[in-house]
């Protein structure tokens, strides 16, 4: 049964789960926010791996409802005692600092400091993650274990941010394929030292567009990182004209843990890209979760919103908010594993093969079934471990192969998967019992 290797098989070679990890630590100690140098190091540490385009949007520029906001950079941030000792310090965990705090030096009662204070209560030795992108404010973030051991003594607190009328910075890659239809894949690159939200996904991405290179594929493949809800505003904004391309999507976040996976479907609902991930999660073996759209989430809300809904889910692996370590200081490269990335790698990689692969055969012996036995097909994989399902499989081909039902509807009605299913196709082919009758109806998109 086997044939030319598809774009998804080629994909999954060589080391997958080390290299995408290890390139999630390079990353992870590095501060990010929605604009700055960190975002920008960022960048330029995927280019080095991929052409990528970089863009610096302005500030102030307008963008629908919004605005391109200030740039903001970090010099240094600590909170001291009376004694000179630092208590907490940005140079130690860049998660210590609220992202966009406004410039502070002053000494300040414990009251005083604890208004400026975050922590987690009933994770007392954790670091959270907070930020204040558009309300002036400052404040620090520390296990609440330590706030509590504080002596009630005067504090100096030291914050030099810098705000300037600076730019908001992305970069997409484009793999050219053979149509200009296009499949996005989007990361968001505004969280400090998150390992799993999102240095998992900016990895991952980075990872497949670099393997992708090369390819021979049908879709084109639009790879984007860009700041959470601004970037993809921003994005949509400067590229009204040119979505109408975007035939399938994924926001890919939070992909290195091993909950899951997980799948939040598009507004439409029933996109195709909704159908192919609800059908490989069935039949991944894992415990997936299918979830239905909302409009709360990561950047899939910006794309599927009225104005534009496009067909783009978020593919996850445990929900964002539905684990303990998320948005904490216990997001680190230990929460992550290069088996849990492969395997999310594996997923997206097959989501592709299906798009890219699916297709619509017709039956040239439709009239009952064709002697299968007299062309040796059952001998053909007779010694197939997946043998009952292949030849279950052929029975459903040969039944559905009329035109009109492609290969995911054929999938999809038997349960199997379509991997065998296409598999099995392209061996009916090769025997001159089904010929291609085109590309799957572009309705069924």
């Amino acid at each position: 049964m086997n044939g030319p290797l598809t774009v998804g098989e080629r994909l999954v070679s060589g080391n997958l789960g080390e290299d995408i990890f290890a390139f999630a630590a390079e990353i992870y100690p590095i501060c990010r926010s929605i604009t700055g140098k960190g975002v920008r190091k960022t960048l330029q540490a995927i280019r080095s791996h991929i052409n990528l385009e970089l863009h610096e949007v302005p500030t102030g520029t307008e963008i629908f409802d919004w605005a391109v906001p200030r740039e903001w950079n970090v010099r240094e941030a600590y909170i001291r005692d009376q004694r000179g000792r630092k208590i907490v310090d940005f140079a130690t965990s860049n998660l210590h600092l609220m992202s966009y705090s406004v410039p502070v030096h002053r000494w300040v009662s414990l009251a005083e400091l604890k208004q400026h204070v975050y922590t987690l209560p009933d994770q007392p030795d954790l670091i959270p993650y907070r930020t204040s992108y558009y309300a002036e404010n400052w404040a620090f973030c520390m296990p609440h274990r330590l706030l509590e051991s504080l002596e009630d003594e005067r504090y100096e607190v030291v914050i030099y941010t810098e705000f300037s009328d600076g730019s908001l910075s992305y970069g997409e890659y484009l793999h050219k394929g053979e149509t200009d239809d296009e499949f996005l894949l989007s990361a968001h690159i505004c969280h400090p030292s998150l390992a799993n939200d999102n240095c998992s996904g900016v990895a991952l991405l980075t990872h497949l567009a670099k393997r992708m290179a090369g390819l021979r594929t049908r879709h084109s493949f639009r790879f984007l990182f860009a700041p959470g809800t601004i970037g993809a505003i921003t994005w949509l904004a400067r590229n009204e004209d040119h979505v109408k391309h975007i035939k399938h999507g994924l926001v890919v976040s939070m992909v290195g843990d091993g909950g899951g996976p997980t799948y939040k479907k598009s507004r439409r609902g029933d996109a195709k890209i909704d159908r192919v991930l609800t059908h490989s999660l069935r039949h991944c073996g894992l415990t997936p979760t299918i979830l239905e759209f909302s409009p709360y989430g990561y950047d899939e809300r910006q794309y599927c919103s009225p104005g534009f809904n496009l067909p783009v889910g978020l593919f996850q692996r445990s929900q964002f908010g539905g684990v303990p370590q998320y948005h904490t200081s216990a997001d680190n490269l230990d929460f992550i594993a290069p088996d849990h990335l492969a395997q999310s790698y594996r997923l997206i990689a097959e989501t592709i093969d299906i798009v890219e692969n699916d297709m619509v055969y017709r039956n040239t012996n439709p009239k009952c079934e064709p002697q299968l036995g007299r062309r040796g097909l059952y001998g053909a994989i007779g010694g197939d471990k997946d043998a009952v399902a292949a030849n279950m499989a052929m029975l459903w081909i040969l039944n559905l192969s009329d035109g009109i039902h492609s290969l995911l509807d054929i999938a999809e009605r038997a349960n199997l998967p379509f991997g065998l299913v296409r598999k099995t196709a392209q061996l009916l082919h090769r025997n001159g019992l089904l010929t291609p009758y085109g590309d799957v109806d572009p309705s069924k998109s």
